[in-house]
């Protein structure tokens, strides 16, 4: 027995040595990896990235991030970092060459990176957008990143998370003390959502906040003195649908040459990222109003709608040249945001609309007719290149062309309501093909005002 008790006691002191250098093992095996993850490391060139799709994941097996308690901290930990340690982000971003043409290229399938965010971990996201929470079974249309021709969008590796992820936080660095601001129309309060979205996940919960006040709403991050805003003006000029909640008018009515009373709001601001264009698709012909709503005016014009058009953005670009000081306030211009509801447009028969639909058009050497008004587009180009204060066209339109996959379709509202199961059943009447899912295609377009951004400041 004595002998057994021997072996017992020796068994235990080799468990408590071998315990013992386990533990100093691990602890120097963290070390080592904090210290490669703080190494200034640049991400390798292009030619290195792995261009294959990879078989996505379903939603409900993923890596819930949001949930740890390490990625908390980690964010939490960035976002009260000082503006100093910016330079090591800048470090490991690739920008563009400043000649490349961004919106000449391809859609690649890349589930690894994209989306950049979950519909789930953006609270501020309304229900128009939430495909997926409506219902939307398929979620690939997430998954497809532009990639430019000849360059590509600026890219970041994430050494604590081993990813490539949207650096927020280098862009809330390039925001702090400023205003960024959305002007127009519903597809420009889509692109102002998704920018919501991409900069919030590194703002740690109690130091953001959105309010909306009449046809203003603010997204303010606490640590940085920043806002993302948008403006709802669909014509940019004043008209009888600038009401933020009841516009829903099909006699539309503008006058073209009156843009103070929205700019009042406008001026002293940052970044201007302007639009207009899906409110003027109703009709051919748009009806300019013979005095002024003030004076209670009801007699109009019938005037053609590239002429109006025209007419408007004169009185932008005036008023931009007179107001902005490039100095300070960087301007973009969104060209126009195509729609799709002839799926013979991209030669599926028995399509209905963009209902249905779950992949991009991915033959891209015939350019797609979906009905866009290149008339339109060309003016608001002539109009961009020949103003004294510089200002960036964003041209989406083209690339978006392909993204019949990526609208709200029947899983969205109407009304404010969202759609019951019997109006989704009925696509022809009721499938939204204007606007678009997020996370999606609006995220891309805000890659591009996020690359001018970075690259120019």
């Amino acid at each position: 027995m004595k002998h057994g008790a021997g072996l017992d006691r020796g068994n235990l002191s080799v468990f408590i040595v071998v315990f013992s250098i386990l533990l100093f093992v691990v602890f120097m095996y963290n070390e080592d990896v904090k210290s490669i993850a703080e190494f200034p490391f640049t991400w390798p060139n292009r030619a290195q990235e792995i261009e294959n799709p990879v078989q996505e994941t379903p939603i409900n097996n993923r890596d819930d991030r949001s949930s740890s308690p390490l990625l908390v901290d980690a964010e939490t930990e960035m976002v009260t970092e000082k503006a100093e340690t910016s330079s090591k982000d800048e470090d490991e971003v690739e920008l563009p060459p400043e000649e490349c043409d961004l919106f000449k290229g391809e859609w690649v399938f890349d589930n690894s990176t994209h989306p950049w965010y979950k519909e789930e971990e953006c609270e501020f996201l309304t229900e128009q957008v939430t495909c997926l929470r409506n219902g939307r079974k398929d979620s690939q249309f997430q998954n497809w990143k532009w990639k430019p021709r000849d360059c590509s969008l600026p890219k970041a590796f994430d050494f604590v998370f081993c990813l490539i992820r949207f650096k927020g936080r280098l862009l809330l660095e390039k925001l702090r003390g400023k205003r960024l601001m959305f002007v127009g129309d519903s597809l420009n309060r889509n692109q102002w959502e998704s920018m919501v979205c991409l900069v919030q996940s590194v703002v740690p919960r109690g130091r953001k906040s959105l309010t909306k006040s009449g046809s203003l709403n603010v997204f303010s991050i606490q640590d940085y003195n920043a806002t993302v805003e948008f403006y709802w003006a669909p014509f940019l000029v004043e008209s009888n649908s600038d009401d933020p909640r009841m516009h829903s008018i099909l006699n539309r009515i503008i006058m073209p040459e009156s843009i103070s009373k929205h700019a009042v709001n406008w001026k002293d601001v940052d970044y201007l990222v302007f639009n207009t264009y899906i409110w003027w698709m109703n009709t051919f012909t748009m009806k300019v109003l013979r005095g002024s709503f003030d004076e209670g005016s009801t007699e109009y014009d019938e005037v053609e709608r590239p002429v109006a058009y025209g007419r408007v953005l004169s009185t932008w670009s005036k008023w931009a040249d007179e107001n902005i000081n490039p100095n300070r306030t960087m301007v973009f211009f969104s060209s126009m945001s195509p729609i799709h509801i002839k799926s013979l447009d991209w030669n599926n028969p028995n399509g209905i609309k963009c209902a249905l639909e779950t992949a991009p058009v991915l033959n891209m050497t015939t350019p797609l007719d979906v009905g866009t008004d290149w008339l339109l587009f060309r003016l608001a180009v002539n109009v961009t290149e020949s103003m004294k204060v510089p200002v960036f066209l964003v041209n989406i339109t083209a690339l978006s062309e392909y993204r019949k996959d990526a609208h709200t379709s029947v899983y969205t509202i109407r009304q404010g309501k969202l759609l019951t199961q019997e109006q989704k059943s009925d696509p022809e009447n009721f499938a939204d093909c204007i606007h678009w899912c997020l996370p999606g295609l609006p995220d891309i377009w805000n890659e591009f005002i996020y690359t001018r951004i970075i690259s120019r400041t």
